[in-house]
């Protein structure tokens, strides 16, 4: 068992730091987590309305889970900050961040545990609770014990802390009219009264009973729109509520039921296949074929018999007759990516096929008769393709008769936290792993971040911090930017806010700093230790500190300082 008789608090020095009040974006920091300054007389004005509108039972249910939520979350930030300190001086974050963040004054009488037997028992006693004085100021002294969401938070950081379910008893309130507040915690299983210490954590029916009320609404609203008024807002398997990206599907919806060749401009990875496959689900060509090939992974001299098809003998290697892309598509689409690819043969041949609706297969002589919708898509400027010879003229205005620009991802910021919500749940089934979601200052920096990759970056990024988060953690910054983990120059590391940062003045130009570091003799490695020694200087040799001054991990600093 692991026991602290003294049972002294640490020096919160390390807790303490992890606060950050930058008060010109209007927000505060703990650690990556945004927090809230609120008047405790507001949140005694929300309990209030909670027990008058769902009973003081339900009120109590959702204030400890309430206060259950913010444990955990609390509980994950222990690991972090006191990684190599005792495990019970590491358990005492959770108490003391009650007394930084000003909810009660705690002291620790008993603290006995063992993580591996999964053995817990602890016992603290509450002054000055902030739950006990709203309480009595709002409905005077209480027959029970009232400090619902202290102790909805201490039982969430615990059964965080052990893994296993732990909860905690007030057995003494001084909402009830005693001097000060006791509480009890151990394992669920070790509770009498274990069911209903257990119910208040549950979901509340009530709130099951709405949520079910809802998608029965959303439902029929679905199918009403479905039969009566197709949206122009839904773009089937993707995900956004900004003006440009409802433009893209307003465009869609208007484009879908007709035969118009359609022509997709974009960078690369913001969804044209996406949109493409929404354009054929949303047509009345829904239930054919939807052919897509990138025209950039085929070598020109097979593109032609890929697209159209080859008869037997043909060339050497051509052993028997099959069809192409576009006879697979019949009566379909097909999406054409990287179109500006396609070598003039095959551009001519696609030509006919947009004029005159037929084709022949490679070394054959058969006109057959196709109806395909086609998509086409590039990242490239085929006005420029044209004028370099590239691209056939002709073709390109067949192409462009009803272009859709699709937007970058830097200017449709208000469908990024939309869409790691959805990559979040793809990812979290694919790989069998929950975690506790982007934490607010990675998610800060994804908004702030410019996404050179678009959508397809974005993807790659969750599915790349939940394979390196653990389960029931935040997915923190260093998980999606490999610069912040990953030995590098410290003019490389991507800042808190998504953006390079760099050792210089607010107000001078990047490449400023840069050219002048590289014009009297630069020397990274030397430039790099420095950097190391005066940031330990300042933090007086404390590692941790100095990590803190370069906005780094502690790991990171470690590394670098052994490297050096």
């Amino acid at each position: 068992m692991s026991e602290q008789p003294a049972l002294q608090f640490p020096t919160p020095e390390d807790l303490i730091s992890q606060i950050q009040f930058d008060h010109e974006n209007g927000k505060i920091w703990l650690d990556e987590q945004r927090m809230l300054l609120i008047h405790s007389a507001v949140m005694g004005s929300l309990r209030t309305e909670l027990v008058a509108s769902l009973g003081i039972e339900r009120a109590r249910g959702f204030l400890m889970r309430f206060g259950y939520n913010s444990g955990m979350r609390d509980a994950e930030l222990a690991h972090k900050i006191r990684p190599e300190i005792t495990k019970a001086e590491a358990f005492l974050v959770g108490p003391q961040l009650h007394c930084i963040k000003g909810m009660v004054r705690v002291e620790p009488v008993v603290l006995e545990f063992d993580l591996p037997d999964k053995q817990f028992y602890a016992e603290f006693n509450w002054y000055d609770s902030y739950e006990a004085d709203v309480h009595i100021n709002e409905f005077g002294i209480s027959e029970e014990p009232i400090c619902w969401t202290l102790l909805g938070y201490a039982s969430g950081f615990s059964t965080y802390y052990m893994g296993h379910k732990v909860i905690f008893k007030e057995i003494q309130c001084a909402g009830t009219g005693a001097d000060h507040c006791k509480i009890v915690g151990k394992p669920a299983t070790e509770w009498d009264d274990q069911e209903e210490l257990e119910r208040c954590l549950l979901p509340d029916p009530i709130a099951d009973e709405l949520f079910a009320l809802r998608y029965e609404v959303s439902t029929l609203k679905e199918n009403f729109q479905a039969h009566h008024c197709p949206s122009d807002e839904i773009l089937f398997n993707s995900v956004g509520q900004s003006d440009a990206f409802k433009h893209v599907c307003h465009l869609i919806q208007r484009v879908s039921d007709s035969t118009v060749t359609v022509l997709l401009q974009g960078e690369t990875g913001v969804g044209k296949e996406v949109v493409a496959r929404a354009l054929h689900q949303s047509s009345q060509r829904a239930n054919e074929p939807f052919i897509a090939i990138n025209c950039a992974c085929i070598p020109p001299d097979l593109i032609e018999a890929e697209l159209f098809g080859v008869r037997k003998g043909a060339y050497t290697g051509a052993t028997e007759s099959r069809e192409g892309k576009f006879e697979r598509a019949n009566n379909g689409t097909i999406f054409l990516d990287e179109v500006a690819e396609l070598s003039p043969r095959a551009q001519a041949t696609l030509l006919r096929v947009l004029q005159e609706g037929e084709l022949e297969r490679v070394g054959d002589n058969q006109l057959r008769k196709i109806d395909v919708r086609i998509v086409a898509a590039t990242n490239e400027n085929l006005t420029d393709a044209v004028k370099a010879g590239k691209f056939r003229e002709d073709l390109y205005y067949r192409l462009n008769v009803y272009p859709v620009l699709i937007p970058p991802l830097r200017e449709r910021a208000e469908d990024i936290s939309l869409l790691v919500d959805h990559f979040l749940e793809k990812y979290h089934t694919k790989y069998n792993k929950q975690t506790l979601g982007v934490s607010e200052k990675a998610l800060q920096a994804l908004m702030n971040y410019k996404w050179p990759g678009n959508i397809r970056e974005l993807e790659n990024m969750i599915e790349r911090g939940i394979i390196l988060t653990d389960n029931n953690r935040s997915i923190d910054m260093s998980s999606f930017f490999p610069s912040l983990s990953e030995p590098t120059h410290p003019l490389n590391i991507i800042s808190k806010t998504g953006e390079l940062s760099c050792l210089a003045r607010k107000d001078m130009p990047k490449g400023e700093v840069i050219d002048q570091l590289l014009n009297h003799d630069f020397d990274l490695t030397q430039f790099e230790q420095q950097i190391l020694e005066r940031a330990m200087e300042k933090a007086e040799g404390n590692i941790t500190q100095a990590a803190r001054i370069l906005g780094i991990t502690r790991p990171q600093m470690a590394y670098r300082l052994k490297k050096a």
